[in-house]
């Protein structure tokens, strides 16, 4: 079982040897997470995933699915980036949305473990601007970390001490151990 780690701070600084970047499906930056990994990795990654959509991915990256590039300047070998789900609100299909989120961390643990990543650093990919709520994803994030194939290390690095704050509840409530550094 992989450990887990929780931690308040800026995910472009993490010294890993993968980065998750919780992209939008165009692969060519964005806001949030996204514009700060390509920005602090700098032009090698968003090259890459040029390349990407230019050959093997035109329509872009689909909703839970995630593909690896470059880290560019980053202190990581790899950025995995993955397209979490839009919040659809309470309703039908939030169960459906739900799972999506899943398959956004499984194929991103599953493809650095497939890498040979022994660590990996996680954003709490949809709780931002895709306005999953934040006790949700964080209950998604970590149920699926620990069922997962996964590198020897998952970190996930919140972007506030709220967000921590509600990582390490829902980790309590499921019973997973995970070390907290604030």
């Amino acid at each position: 079982m992989p450990r887990i780690e929780l931690v308040t701070g800026d995910i472009t600084v993490q010294q890993v040897d993968a980065i998750v970047n919780a992209a939008n499906s165009s692969l060519l930056g964005g806001g949030g997470v996204d514009g700060a990994i390509h920005a602090a990795g700098g032009p090698e990654i968003l090259a890459e995933c040029r390349r990407l959509r230019a050959t093997s991915l035109p329509d872009g990256l689909p909703t839970g699915q995630s593909v690896a590039t470059t880290a560019g300047r980053l202190h990581a070998r790899w950025v995995i980036h993955t397209v979490g789900p839009v919040w659809p609100g309470d309703g039908p299909e939030a169960d459906a949305r739900r799972a999506l989120l899943a398959d956004a961390y499984r194929n991103s643990l599953e493809l650095a473990e497939s890498l040979g990543a022994a660590s990996v650093a996680l954003p709490a990919v949809s709780a931002g601007v895709y306005g999953w709520p934040a006790a949700d994803a964080a209950r998604v994030a970590l149920s699926t970390a620990a069922a997962s194939p996964a590198p020897e290390l998952i970190r996930f690095v919140l972007f506030s001490p709220t967000m921590h704050g509600v990582f390490t509840e829902a980790a309590t409530a499921l019973g997973i151990e995970a070390a907290s550094t604030d």
